[in-house]
């Protein structure tokens, strides 16, 4: 395929008028050329067959015009240019700290809280295309359930099979937000960030919470807590001998401790009562930890001369050798 071809004097490519003046020129004098042999009658020559030298008696001129035409292109400098486009990207490193204890299978959102907080984490991870991020999962206790990473397809696999059940239960703030800082203490990133979702209270664990949004702030990582859950009574599936059966009960969420945890650590507390209100919870989160992408871009351009040049050598050798060999008695 052939490359884009810029040329550095296009003024040169005028000269293509000579070229188009000598063919016209060519085809008016073979027109008023007259023949060295008259007939009377053209019975004599109408069944006289020419032979393929004079059928290409043409040709060494066809072949001198596109000599000529390529050696203009040659002379007008072609180039080829490529655009360099580099990045600098000032990454964030995020990690998800998520409570999968069972009060998140309450269902005031649909289908339930674990599976309304799943989505939404993963439409924020699809916000987040040049970020790495991980996932901590916590409720009696805390795990790393996928470590930073920017491979987002394998930690939104991950996060879909995570629910109620892995661990005991309970509600283990202060490990869960433990467990997501010593994934991101160690880290380089211009920015580190822990988003704590939990619809609980703090009832179990080793690390009280405002400990670990000490932790938090001494290795300058922003904390954004959110409190997810209806107000007032929700509907509960429990399991009895008759199947699930649904019964409204009272999930109180700490909101003061959450709002000091975020003031500690510089983030933000957000509260949200129903799915749709989670997701524009993300959106303002992802709006608050903007990317910094720095661009660059350059020119480059190469001389590709040789691409003309060289057919016109070859065409010029191969008239030559016609003209003065096969033919040479050619009229």
């Amino acid at each position: 395929m052939m490359p884009d071809i810029e040329f550095a004097y296009p003024w040169v490519l005028y000269l293509l008028a000579i070229p188009a003046g000598m063919i016209i020129w060519y085809v008016l004098s073979f027109r008023t050329h007259s023949a060295d042999i008259r007939y009377v009658h053209a019975e004599y020559v109408r069944d006289v067959k020419q032979s393929l030298r004079v059928s290409l008696r043409h040709l060494p001129f066809a072949l001198r015009i596109l000599v000529i035409i390529f050696i203009i292109l040659t002379i007008a400098r072609p180039q080829s240019s490529s655009s360099i486009h580099e990045e600098s990207i000032e990454g964030i490193d995020i990690m998800i700290a998520l409570d999968i204890s069972g009060s998140m299978l309450a269902e005031d959102f649909q289908p339930n809280r674990m599976e309304a907080a799943k989505l939404t984490a993963m439409d924020f991870i699809d916000m987040r295309p040049n970020d790495r991020i991980g996932m901590t999962v916590f409720s009696g206790q805390s795990f790393t359930l996928c470590p930073l990473t920017t491979d987002h397809a394998m930690l939104k696999e991950l996060a879909a099979g995570a629910g109620p059940g892995m661990v005991e239960d309970g509600t283990a703030i202060g490990d869960g937000l433990a467990t997501a800082i010593n994934r991101l203490r160690e880290s380089d990133a211009a920015s580190k960030v822990v988003v704590l979702l939990t619809d609980g209270i703090n009832n179990t664990g080793v690390i009280d919470p405002l400990t670990a949004a000490d932790m938090a702030a001494l290795f300058d990582i922003r904390v954004y807590t959110i409190g997810v859950g209806s107000s007032g009574p929700v509907p509960y599936p429990f399991e009895t001998p008759f199947g699930i059966q649904y019964r409204d009960v009272e999930i109180p969420v700490d909101e003061e401790l959450l709002q000091e945890m975020a003031d500690i650590t510089g983030g933000r507390y957000h509260w949200a009562e129903t799915k749709d209100a989670l997701e524009q919870v993300y959106e303002s989160i992802d709006e608050m930890e903007t990317t910094v992408v720095e661009i660059t871009e350059y020119a480059r351009t190469a001389d590709k001369y040789l691409i003309f040049l060289l057919p016109a050598m070859l065409l010029f050798v191969i008239e030559i050798i016609l003209k003065y060999t096969w033919l040479r008695s050619v009229p």
